[in-house]
C-alpha cells in the first residue's frame, strides 16, 4: 500500500513538473509572423530554413499567413503601420523589433539592411535570437497598442475641446472683462484712441499666459508624481460632482454656494478693475483675475491636466495640447472685446446679456462638465485611456 502511494505521489510530481514546463514554455514563447504566397520560391526557401532551425528554438512560435486572404491583408496592413515600413514583396516576416520586407531588414540595425541568400538566413536567425533573448512580445500586440494609442489620442483631443468649451463659458471672467471695458470706454472718450481694443487684448493675453503657465506647473507636478488610474477616476468623479453642482445653480442660483468667485472677494476685484485706465493695468488685472478664476474653472482644467499627464509621453505634445486648450478658453473674451470695439454691442448690453443668462450659463457648463467627467470615467474603466 505504501509503495502504491509512493508511486502515485511520484506520478503526480511528474505530471506537475511537465505541466510547469509546458506553462513556462508557453509563457516565454516568441512569436514570428510569416506572410507568404503560393508559388513563391523565396517563400518556400524561407519556410524550409525556418523549419530547419526550429528544433534549436523550441520557444519560437511561427504563425503562417497566406497573403492572398483578406484577413491576412488586414493583419499585414496593421503590422506595416506598427513597424512603420512600406509594403514589399514576399516573404515578409515580423519578429521582435525586426521586420524583413522584400529582402530588407528593418529594426535590426540603425539603417535598413538588404541582403539575400545564405546571409539573409543568418540575419533572420540573428533577429530571432535577439527576440528570444529580449523575451519580445508578439508582433501582433503592436497592432493593438497602435490602435489603443490612436484611440487615446482621439479621446484626449475630444476631451480637451469639450473641457475648454466648458471653461470658456465662464460668467466670472465675462463680468470682469465687461467691467474693465466699461471703465476703458470712459477713458477712451478722453482721447485715448483704441484703448478699449488694446487693453481688452492685453487682459485676454494676460489670462492666456497665466492660465498656460499654471497649467505647465500642475502638468509637470502631476507627471513627475506619476498619475495612476485611481487618480484619474477620482478627478473624473470630481468633474461629475462639479457638473451637477453647476446645474444646481440653474434651478436654485445662490442657494448654499455657487461655483463662482466668492462674494467676499468681489468688492476688491470690482474696485481694482474700475481703477484701470491703461494697457499695463489691464494686463495686471488679467493676471489677478486668473487667480480669482480658480474657484470657477479649476474642475475642467485639473481634469484635463491629469488626462494629459497620463497620455502625453512627450513634453512638446503636452504643451501643444495646453496651448490649444487655452486658445479655446479665451475665444469668448476675444469675441467680447472685438464686439465692443467695433460697436456691435455695448458693455451695458453685454452685462445685461450675461446677467439674464447666468443660470443658463451654469446649466450649459454643468451639463458639459458632467459629460466630460462621465466620458473620462467610462474611457478609463474600459481601458481606452
Amino acid at each position: 500500500m505504501k509503495k502504491g502511494n509512493a508511486l502515485k505521489r511520484y506520478a503526480w510530481v511528474v505530471v506537475l513538473a511537465l505541466a510547469a514546463a509546458m506553462f513556462a514554455a508557453s509563457a516565454s514563447a516568441t512569436t514570428l509572423v510569416f506572410f507568404h504566397e503560393i508559388g513563391c520560391s523565396h517563400c518556400a526557401q524561407a519556410d524550409v530554413f525556418l523549419e530547419s532551425i526550429h528544433p534549436q528554438y523550441p520557444q519560437l512560435e511561427i504563425l503562417h499567413y497566406e497573403i492572398g486572404e483578406s484577413e491576412s491583408q488586414e493583419l499585414l496592413a496593421g503590422l506595416l503601420a506598427a513597424y512603420e515600413v512600406e509594403l514589399g514583396s514576399v516573404p515578409m516576416i515580423f519578429v521582435g523589433d525586426v521586420a524583413w520586407i522584400g529582402g530588407t531588414f528593418y529594426g535590426l540595425y540603425e539603417e535598413p539592411y538588404t541582403v539575400t541568400g545564405r546571409p539573409a538566413d543568418m540575419t533572420l536567425e540573428l533577429a530571432i535570437q535577439q527576440a528570444i533573448e529580449a523575451d519580445a512580445p508578439s508582433p501582433l500586440t503592436r497592432i493593438v497598442e497602435t490602435d489603443a494609442s490612436s484611440l487615446a489620442e482621439g479621446l484626449t483631443l475630444s476631451a480637451i475641446i469639450i473641457a475648454a468649451a466648458i471653461d470658456s463659458v465662464n460668467p466670472c471672467t465675462f463680468a470682469v472683462l465687461v467691467l474693465l471695458l466699461g471703465t476703458l470706454i470712459v477713458a477712451q472718450r478722453k482721447g485715448s484712441k483704441g484703448l478699449v481694443l488694446k487693453a481688452g487684448l492685453a487682459f485676454t493675453i494676460a489670462i492666456y499666459i497665466s492660465y498656460f503657465l499654471l497649467g505647465i506647473g500642475v502638468f509637470s507636478a502631476i507627471q513627475a508624481a506619476g498619475v495612476q488610474k485611481p487618480f484619474i477616476i477620482a478627478v473624473s468623479c470630481l468633474a461629475i460632482l462639479l457638473g451637477l453642482w453647476n446645474m444646481k445653480d440653474f434651478f436654485a442660483y445662490g442657494k448654499w454656494f455657487s461655483i463662482e468667485v466668492p462674494k467676499r472677494w468681489r468688492p476688491m476685484v470690482k474696485k481694482l478693475t474700475s481703477s484701470v485706465v491703461s494697457i499695463p493695468g489691464a494686463f495686471f488685472i488679467g493676471i489677478l483675475d486668473s487667480l480669482f478664476l480658480l474657484p470657477c474653472s479649476s474642475g475642467p482644467y485639473i481634469a484635463i491636466l491629469a488626462l494629459l499627464s497620463k497620455n502625453s509621453t512627450q513634453v512638446g505634445e503636452g504643451l501643444w495640447y495646453l496651448a490649444l486648450y487655452n486658445f479655446i478658453f479665451i475665444l469668448p473674451l476675444l469675441a467680447i472685446t472685438l464686439a465692443v470695439h467695433f460697436g456691435y454691442t455695448t458693455t451695458a448690453r453685454a452685462e445685461r446679456w450675461r446677467s439674464a443668462r447666468l443660470g443658463k450659463l451654469h446649466l450649459a457648463s454643468g451639463i458639459l462638465m458632467f459629460l466630460l467627467g462621465a466620458g473620462m470615467l467610462v474611457a478609463v474603466l474600459m481601458g481606452w485611456l
